[in-house]
């Protein structure tokens, strides 16, 4: 049977404000090594399947996904777009449909794209494991042996009384349990029974989708004819509208918790789903007054804290058991025991349409990146980045007016009728209602400062007319 592994890169990483953000979340982000969390997954799932990954993401990630499957030299299988986020039942039974087309009886290594795993060899060791049981029928999740009375995390209650602290065989599952409160974390980490849910697991494609329609027919039934609408458009998947029709249910309600043929296996590989910011200060490096820094930091009799500058000097004196994290637009202060509750203040941002929820002052785009650099009445100023080889799209705007100066690399801009080429410390001015495009045809990344003046401003006052990307 051949083991596929299918990424699963939908999340937003809400607790991880204001480093994560709903259009560069934090799977994207270079958390605890040179890659991306995204790219540690591919890298994972690559040392122990031979097979190119299906990957699911949204649609606002999908060029963030290739751009840094490419950066990696990873290819894909099938990079799937959900019209709209469904949880992970819909999300898997779209790439089993994907995987099956590979190969009728192909088995499925499930891997959230966020999760950082610190022992990669007991991690293949544990996917042996699985894949013997999935070979027999089974539907297997991986438990992780708790190392602490954890509240933080769902569990896990095996049928092996002494399976935290023994084999690593694949044992029956019997039951699913939500987060406990402190009291009941200690008894399920003294019981021995009970294990982490990880949120991976090795499945038949197969076996996935007959469960998930004995169990749940109409999820079943939206996303098989999701998939069987669905087109290819340039690297990407598209399933088709019926994918809407599915409800939105994880696995482990839809299908784990009412099969009969759950199974776990028990691993210990220094495994983290970095889902809060005290889950970072775990993971990170401290120093002898269990303090993690990063960036510019200054600090004066602070202990046990997390401090991170993105974008300024950030000074802390006198503190102790503290987050702080900075970036170029926000600041976030709070107690590190507390930490779970910034979901909460993200509700509060999207509730309130802020800007600061969506996205970060430099925003990326397929072909490069634009940062906001200064506004007021009738004008905005931007710092755009052009990739070497890649254009924007033919375009032109009803409410505003654009000077472009270029201050490193080349410039092709289309104006009207005309072409030109410009190069560093020369500039030029694209008036109202004016097709235009922005092209890079050197071999460095183009930098310019682009002013905006008109009576709107907003990224939706633009007309494309062509669009190498699909747009």
């Amino acid at each position: 049977m051949r083991l596929i592994p299918v990424i699963l890169a939908g999340g937003t990483g809400s607790r991880l404000w204001p480093l994560s953000r709903a259009l560069f979340p934090k799977q994207f982000h270079a958390l605890l090594s040179d890659q991306s969390m995204l790219q540690q997954t591919l890298s994972r799932a690559a040392s122990v399947c031979a097979e190119a990954p299906v990957i699911v993401c949204n649609e606002e990630h999908r060029f963030l996904v290739a751009e840094q499957c490419r950066a990696l030299g990873s290819r894909w299988s099938h990079l799937i777009l959900e019209p709209e986020g469904r949880n992970t039942a819909p999300a898997i039974a779209l790439a089993a449909h994907a995987c099956r087309a590979v190969a009728d009886d192909a088995l499925m290594l499930v891997l959230p794209s966020d999760h950082l795993i610190r022992e990669p060899e007991a991690f293949a060791a544990a996917v042996a494991q699985a894949q013997q049981a999935a070979e027999q029928g089974g539907l297997v999740t991986f438990g992780i042996k708790p190392v602490r009375a954890e509240t933080g995390y769902g569990y896990i209650e095996t049928a092996a009384p002494d399976c935290a602290r023994e084999s690593g065989t694949a044992v029956a599952v019997r039951s699913f349990v939500e987060k406990p409160d402190q009291a009941r974390a200690e008894e399920y980490l003294a019981s021995g029974a009970y294990l982490w849910n990880s949120g991976m697991f090795l499945l038949g494609a197969g076996a996935y989708l007959q469960e998930l329609e004995r169990h749940n027919p109409d999820l079943a039934a939206a996303v098989q004819t999701a998939f069987g609408e669905g087109s290819v458009d340039l690297d990407f998947f598209r399933p088709g509208r019926s994918f809407l029709n599915a409800p939105s249910i994880s696995i482990d309600y839809a299908v784990m918790e009412k099969t009969d043929r759950a199974m776990v296996v028990p691993v210990s590989c220094g495994w983290s789903d970095v889902g809060s910011w005290s889950a970072m200060w775990e993971a990170s490096e401290q120093d002898e007054a269990g303090n993690h820094f990063q960036g510019d930091v200054l600090a004066v009799g602070t202990t046990g804290s997390y401090v991170r500058a993105e974008d300024r000097l950030v000074g802390t004196v006198g503190v102790s058991n503290l987050v702080v994290v900075e970036t170029a637009d926000a600041v976030l202060i709070a107690d590190k025991d507390q930490v779970q509750d910034v979901k909460l203040l993200v509700d509060r941002l999207k509730a309130s349409a802020r800007e600061e929820f969506v996205s970060h002052r430099e925003v990326f785009r397929p072909w490069g990146s634009f940062e906001a650099v200064g506004q007021g009445e009738r004008y905005q100023v931007k710092r755009i980045k052009v990739k070497p080889g890649e254009r924007l799209s033919l375009q032109m705007h009803h409410h505003r007016a654009e000077h472009w100066i270029v201050v490193r690399g080349t410039a092709e801009v289309t104006r009207g009728e005309e072409t030109l080429t410009l190069t560093e410390n020369e500039s030029t001015y694209i008036p109202l209602g004016v097709r235009h495009r922005l092209g890079n045809p050197g071999r460095l990344t183009l930098e310019l400062i682009e002013v905006q003046v008109g009576a709107y401003l907003g990224e939706d006052d633009i007309v494309r007319f062509e669009d190498v990307y699909g747009r």
